[in-house]
């Protein structure tokens, strides 16, 4: 770990955003960096969604739990040698320090970290167990769910060079997944709506007393005017 990284007992909390491309999660995450303390990553290919996969799976076999629960000790020639030694809570805790570790990376002086993705909905692992190893393992966690009106989704960026019937369609039952676990899990997630507030600033401060911060007009101010680097290439 660089020297500069922040200590495991700096951390006070972590931030996901959750969204899809084009919904302006790129926005959201600079708002959230202009926290003193907060250290929001960007994109990282869904990388934790395969680490809770394989947490899961070891969680939620069969054969696994039979073994480390009765302890017998399996012999060189049993299909399962040494599934007694499989503990699920000690596995997850792992994966979760090595993606902190390895991709957050926190510096000296977070307090609250995370990151944004944009590839929850189109990935073969199931969101809510991506969550939930989330909220178990990087702990106290919150969930930022980030939305645009789909039908400048649609229109924007490379989702304008596809279908436009069948993104909205893909994009539409992401949302369901997004508000199934807000509805499963109020106190651990937050809605925002980017044509909500990139019109009216003030629909942010919501936001901010869920994360605990005082809101602060100006800041929020300024970080709207900012004109986002991806879109000046895009425009180029």
């Amino acid at each position: 770990m660089p020297q500069n990284a922040a200590k495991s007992t700096d951390i006070k909390g972590f931030v996901f955003v959750v969204t899809y491309g084009r919904s302006g999660s790129t926005l959201v995450q600079n708002l959230l960096n202009a926290i003193d303390g907060y250290c929001i990553r960007g994109e990282n290919a869904n990388a934790v969604g395969p680490l809770a996969q394989a947490w899961v799976n070891v969680r939620d076999n069969d054969v696994i739990r039979s073994h480390a629960r009765t302890g017998e000790t399996t012999q060189p020639n049993n299909p399962w040698y040494g599934a007694e030694n499989c503990n699920h809570r000690r596995y997850g805790k792992a994966l979760a320090h090595a993606f902190r570790s390895q991709i957050l990376m926190p510096p000296a002086g977070t307090r609250v970290t995370g990151f944004k993705e944009i590839r929850w909905g189109n990935s073969f692992v199931d969101l809510s167990n991506t969550l939930n190893f989330l909220h178990r393992f990087m702990s106290p966690a919150k969930f930022i769910f980030n939305t645009r009106d789909l039908d400048e989704v649609v229109r924007s960026g490379w989702w304008a060079q596809q279908d436009a019937n069948e993104v909205k369609r893909r994009l539409s039952a992401t949302e369901a997944l997004f508000h199934r676990y807000m509805r499963n899990n109020p106190d651990r997630c937050h809605h925002i709506h980017y044509n909500d507030y990139t019109s009216d600033h003030s629909k942010l401060e919501p936001l901010f007393d869920f994360l605990g911060e005082e809101y602060d007009p100006d800041l929020v101010s300024n970080v709207m005017s900012r004109k986002l680097m991806h879109l000046k290439k895009t425009a180029e």
